[in-house]
């Protein structure tokens, strides 16, 4: 049993949790990605972004099976706990919880930069500090008030982000002939690796949404769908992208910003400030996904007296787990205005694989240790273990490209976090403990 009071609002349906998938995975990448991959494999470059999420719904749809089976919010935390215990799914809750800060905070980073493009002021000093203080304190606020407020706030973001981008496809549809969508030669594929991973980017962060799940609307039902949804628009949306920028600017754009250079193209100096606003938006949107969702690990964590009580605590007005949230927009705001994060980057990205590793690996674990009550409305995958074994194999080849001292931070920062955790388990009475993996 929790320790915590209230209980969590199930405010978010599935419309409201589909934005939440949408908005983690598509961010800043959507303005970077679709001139390297062109450059790289050329005319193949759309088609590619359709093939690798097809690969990739392959561990998607593990995740689905995994979030059916409980109803409680806490997302990897939960599934790896109950698989393997406390302090395996500390472990990988306290890894995504540094790599959600760190990206976070880099992020925001790259708004401002761009922001600074039309309001010079904001790029350095006292202008940009001020500015990642108002967007941090007001993402903190509009989430601890309430999660409707929270997906209301992200949503309207989401039409800001999405509209510029949906117009240049529309423009740039008239270029779109026979020979770009099936070109008449097989091109050779550079650096085939290194492209199939930038693709894969493209792809991350849909598991951000799966610690609401204590806050989502018929969970068993929503999730799936939901997750399945996305995971296909966005593999659509980057197709249509890359394949108007491969039939406006075949040689490529003039500068790095890809596609401001082709608003600029399309629609002159409106078109280059549309995409520009549409860089911040898609930015400010993608973070408002992680205030949502953050906050939620340290409160699965709370839940499973592997952090202290505070961090569990619900309001008993709001229904939201306010301390964990003004934490986080605290700790983010610091490591945002001191630049400190970047150096943890790597390893951040490299929790984040190892972390999707754990949880398919948990899968088979669950299926035999799930109740009856929770197998009876589970997300069953066919093929047997066919769909979590490619799901794994995608995994396992991603973390092989890491390099030694990626490994080497990664392991320096889990040994923080184990000794935190031994900390605030010394600090729990024997009596009050919570077993592990009841929160299903």
């Amino acid at each position: 049993m929790s320790r915590q009071s209230g209980k969590l609002a199930r405010d978010i349906g599935f419309y409201g949790f589909a934005f939440i998938v949408l908005n983690g995975m598509i961010g800043a990448g959507i303005f970077a990605l679709p001139s390297r991959i062109a450059a790289n494999a050329g005319s193949l470059s759309p088609w590619l972004f359709l093939v690798v999420g097809a690969l990739f719904i392959m561990l998607v749809l593990s995740f689905a099976e995994l979030a059916s089976y409980f109803r409680g919010t806490g997302g990897q935390v939960l599934y790896v706990n109950y698989a393997f215990g406390r302090v395996a799914g500390f472990s990988t809750g306290w890894l995504l919880y540094l790599s959600k800060i760190m990206a976070f905070a880099a992020n925001v980073n790259v708004m401002a930069t761009y922001l600074a493009l039309l309001v010079p002021w904001v790029g350095s000093g006292i202008g940009k500090i001020a500015l990642l203080a108002v967007f941090c304190g007001g993402l903190t606020v509009a989430n601890v008030l309430g999660v409707k407020d929270g997906v209301r706030t992200m949503g309207v973001l989401t039409v800001f982000k999405l509209a510029p981008l949906v117009l240049l496809i529309v423009l740039g549809a008239k270029y779109i002939k026979g020979d770009v969508i099936i070109p008449a030669d097989f091109p050779v594929i550079e650096h085939f690796g290194a492209t199939i991973l930038l693709i894969v980017y493209a792809f991350l962060g849909f598991e951000s949404s799966l610690v609401t799940a204590g806050e989502t609307a018929r969970p068993r039902r929503n999730i799936p769908r939901a997750l399945i949804f996305t995971i296909v628009a966005t593999a659509v949306f980057y197709f249509l992208i890359t394949l108007v920028y491969i039939a406006v600017l075949p040689q490529g754009g003039i500068d790095k910003s890809t596609l401001v250079d082709l608003g600029r193209t399309l629609a002159g100096p409106v078109g280059a400030m549309l995409i520009t606003l549409a860089a911040v938006f898609s930015v400010a949107s993608n973070l408002s996904v992680s205030v949502i969702t953050t906050p939620r690990l340290t409160l699965a964590m709370a839940e499973h007296d592997s952090l202290p009580s505070w961090f569990g605590r619900i309001h008993e007005k709001f229904a939201t787990p306010h301390n964990s949230i003004i934490f986080y927009g605290v700790i983010v705001f610091v490591f945002a205005a001191t630049g400190s994060f970047a150096v943890l980057a790597i390893a951040a990205s490299l929790s984040r694989l190892l972390t999707y590793l754990a949880c398919v690996a948990a899968l088979p674990i669950i299926r035999k240790k799930s109740s009856a009550e929770m197998a009876e409305h589970a997300f069953r995958l066919p093929f047997g273990y066919t769909i979590p074994l490619i799901g794994a194999l995608i995994c396992i080849w991603m973390i092989a490209q890491a390099e030694l001292r990626s490994w080497l931070m990664l392991g320096a920062l889990l040994a923080v976090g184990l000794v935190l955790f031994a900390v605030a388990r010394k600090s729990i009475s024997p009596g009050d403990q919570t077993p592990a993996g009841d929160d299903s």
